[in-house]
This record gives structure tokens, sequence and C-alpha cells, in this order.
């Protein structure tokens, strides 16, 4: 079996790569990418139930109402 010592002195097989080797492909990118948008938009989400609470649990209740009225 083909191993190797990583930099944080772990070994690796020959398929996996490295912490570092993660770090400088391109590919992971992408997905780098769409993990911190997702986090932004969650983030947003949070901060504008919060802002509109009284709103929100108005809402709800009258949808919650209409609901239990069928």
């Amino acid at each position: 079996m083909d191993m190797r010592v990583t930099r944080s002195g772990g070994a690796c097989g020959s398929k996996g790569s490295d912490f570092w080797g993660v770090l400088r492909d391109e590919r992971a990118q992408g997905t780098t990418e769409y993990a911190i948008l997702v986090g932004v938009l969650v983030v947003i989400a949070i901060i504008a139930i919060v802002a509109f609470r009284d709103r929100v649990g108005e809402l709800w209740d009258s949808i919650s109402s209409a609901i239990n009225s069928l």
C-alpha cells in the first residue's frame, strides 16, 4: 500500500489528499462559495425573522385560525 505522510503528520493512502492539497484544489472553490452563500442567506433570514417577529407571529396566527376554521 502506498502511504505518505501529510503536513499534519497523519498518513494518507495514495487516493487520498492531504488538508493543504484540498485547500489548493480549485474544484473545491465552487463548493466553498456555495457554502458561504447559503450561510449568508441563513443569517439574513434569521435577522429578518427577529426584526419582524411580531408581524410574523400575527401572520402565523391568522394562517393557523384559517386552517382550523376549515
